[in-house]
């Protein structure tokens, strides 16, 4: 193989999320017509939510406003490109759930649920690492016998 063979990139294609389009994929999972789409999309919500009597739109009046899909808001919303500390009502559902939350992929609730099941299992582990543990020092134990 020569050095040009080596340094030669061979480019990915892929299916368009969207629209399953085929693409030579790059940074987005998206093809080039559908990110000119979602762009547009972007520029439509981000001018309603510019205006003052909007700053406070709910998920719902901003989808009813402008029609673009609550999905592509939310998607929006997960790439900092919308920032709820600047929307206050700006809430999308919960990944688990489905409650309205303003931050990260799970609400406060569901975190501490997995943080209680986390910390139960790790319980668990011990106690039965523990209880392994003894059963080996039970069968460790030697018998010595003496003759008189």
């Amino acid at each position: 193989m020569t050095k040009e063979m080596r340094n030669v990139q061979v480019a990915e294609l892929a299916n368009c999320s969207r629209c399953n389009t085929v693409f030579v994929k790059g940074v987005r999972d998206i093809c080039q017509n559908c990110y000119k789409e979602e762009e547009k999309a972007f520029d439509i919500v981000y001018r309603f939510l510019r205006q003052r009597k909007n700053r406070e739109a709910t998920m719902v009046e901003i989808v009813k406003a402008t029609g673009v899909e609550e999905e592509l808001i939310i998607k929006f919303i997960k790439e900092n490109r919308l920032r709820t500390s600047e929307f206050p009502k700006l809430a999308y559902p919960c990944e688990r759930c489905g409650t309205h939350i303003v931050t990260g992929k799970l609400c406060e609730s569901c975190t501490k649920e997995i943080r209680n099941d986390l910390e139960r299992h790790e319980e668990i582990e011990k106690i039965a690492e523990a209880n392994l543990n003894n059963e080996k020092k039970k069968s460790a134990i030697y018998y010595n016998f003496e003759n008189k």
